[in-house]
């Protein structure tokens, strides 16, 4: 019978802007240090807090340890965050990390895969790989696989209907390509993800960044980069150039 891990006894690996990361297989030294500093997913933080206010409903697609969406429950206080995380040896160490910090009013994790379309099958393969960090729909690095699970599937436009969101905060590994290509993205008035060139290439990028300007978004000069950018609905009827 599982045991809850009460929060006197937890290791702390690390602390970032208020959030505890408990201690895992998943936190090396290494990993503490940057997450310690900001480089760890930074860029996805600094994005998500400059955009996510009160009011907002996230929708976190690609969870990780938690650590992203956790900072920014705690931190923007959005109304609520529901994350969906394909790894499924990834989610008792999301939902401790929630459960020390006090955040479960406010944020839950689901081991699922969000598909856009309707005739999806119950489950899809997840790569595992040696650094979680890695792992993905896409077996793109079999030296570094090291076990294939069937992960199951869930309703993107259904989790939408359900949960009403208005930010999307998405780093799923190159899947965010057929997501934004099949997408119903006119509820969201922002969001927030991480490219991926190295699964589908530089023109994959490009088609990325070509969907989001389409479906109405204008990229936050400020705190947007190469691969990660925040985006926010663009009220203009006239959208910027194709990148």
């Amino acid at each position: 019978m599982d045991q809850e891990l009460a929060p006197t006894s937890t290791q702390i690996a690390a602390e970032f802007l208020g959030v505890e990361v408990p201690a895992s297989r998943f936190v090396h030294e290494g990993r503490a240090a940057r997450i310690r500093s900001g480089k760890y997913e930074g860029q996805e933080i600094k994005a998500g807090l400059r955009i996510v206010v009160e009011d907002d409903v996230v929708l976190e697609i690609g969870a990780g340890i938690g650590l992203v969406g956790a900072v920014i429950a705690a931190n923007a206080k959005p109304l609520k965050v529901a994350s969906f995380e394909a790894n499924p040896n990834l989610i008792p160490v999301i939902e401790e990390l929630y459960a020390l910090n006090g955040l479960n009013d406010r944020i839950s994790v689901t081991n699922a895969v969000l598909v856009t379309t309707p005739d999806a099958p119950a489950t899809l393969p997840f790569h595992l790989h040696k650094s979680y960090l890695g792992s993905s729909l896409f077996n793109t690095n079999p030296i570094r696989s090291t076990e294939r699970v069937d992960v199951p599937t869930a309703s993107f436009p259904d989790a939408c209907n359900e949960l009403k969101p208005t930010v999307l905060v998405m780093d799923i590994e190159g899947g965010e390509l057929e997501l934004l290509r099949h997408a119903d993205l006119s509820d969201f008035r922002a969001i927030v993800l991480e490219f991926h060139p190295k699964i589908y290439g530089p023109e994959g990028m490009r088609e990325c960044k070509r969907l989001l300007r389409r479906a109405g978004f204008k990229k936050d000069e400020e705190v947007s980069t190469r691969t990660v950018w925040a985006c926010i609905r663009n009220t203009d009827e006239t959208s910027g150039h194709d990148v």
